[in-house]
């Protein structure tokens, strides 16, 4: 008989043990979640610091830091008061299932947007394709004026080579972001007879789009000129656009905002893949 209570009560000490380490995990999962949410408001409240409320999506850092605190506070609450024992074990297997298969989405497309972020174009093209971005009254925005750099650089370069100024005017914008460029870059040297302005698009679709007009698509050689973080979803677009020789020139990005923008990009590949964009 004592051999028997011996192993019933080695068995109750290996279950409180087992139970104690699943909630020593949860609660270790419970703090990352919420430092990750403290993170998330703390980005958001740099990137909001450096360039103000303007930024295309910014408030995704903020909500998502709430979020993510919401749900370690959840977690720790359920766990001192035993909630989490009556949800079925299935119904737990079905969320994490979907919240790994989310994550491993999500690296999946940012390895796509990283594969782009190194490409520097091919010598003696025809022709560039510089695309718009933020004007801040009259003048480049930090990204822009990164964009026309590149661009200057390369003209500069291969001195044969034209280039199409792709962008319209925007929300508090004075003048297209066309137009924008263009003084940028004559004001930098490069001829205006090698100049092109598309003054009419409002996103990329539209400014590849619209671009194609100012070149011969099946004989001309094309650079698109844009910010590394998106230059994998520009080719794309491209490409689905009829573009036939085409690469990536990519301009640089040093900013607090590269983190947002590659997260951001994500976002937009998404949403141009359910678009059929792409």
């Amino acid at each position: 008989m004592i051999p028997v209570l011996a192993e019933a009560e080695r068995n109750i000490n290996i279950a409180v043990e087992d139970k104690e380490e699943y909630s020593y995990s949860g609660m270790y999962m419970a703090l990352f979640l919420i430092f990750l949410g403290l993170f998330c408001i703390g980005y958001y409240i740099a990137g909001v610091t450096y360039a103000g409320f303007s930024v295309s999506m910014i408030w995704i850092w903020l909500a998502g830091g709430i979020t993510l605190i919401f749900l370690g506070g959840l977690i720790i609450y359920c766990k001192r008061h035993g909630i989490t024992q009556g949800i079925p074990f299935s119904v737990k297997c079905m969320a994490g299932t979907g919240v790994v298969c989310a994550m491993i989405l999500f690296l999946v497309m940012e390895g796509l947007i990283l594969s782009g972020m190194s490409q520097k174009g091919k010598p003696d093209l025809d022709y560039l394709v510089i695309l718009g971005c933020q004007v801040k009254g009259e003048h480049p925005s930090k990204a822009l004026r990164e964009r026309l750099e590149t661009a200057q650089a390369y003209l500069e370069e291969y001195p044969e080579t034209k280039a199409v100024l792709s962008g319209g005017q925007g929300t508090g914008e004075k003048i297209s972001e066309a137009e924008c460029m263009f003084r940028y870059l004559t004001k930098a040297g490069i001829s205006r007879e090698r100049l092109v302005k598309e003054d009419l698009s409002t996103t990329t679709v539209e400014n590849l789009e619209f671009s194609k007009k100012f070149f011969n698509q099946e004989r001309d050689t094309v650079g698109i000129v844009t910010n590394n973080f998106h230059v994998y979803r520009s080719m794309r677009i491209a490409k689905k656009a009829g573009y036939l020789q085409v690469c990536g020139i990519a301009a640089p990005s040093r900013t607090v905002l590269q983190l947002h923008y590659l997260v951001r990009e994500c976002f937009a590949l998404t949403k141009e893949i359910l678009q059929k964009n792409i």
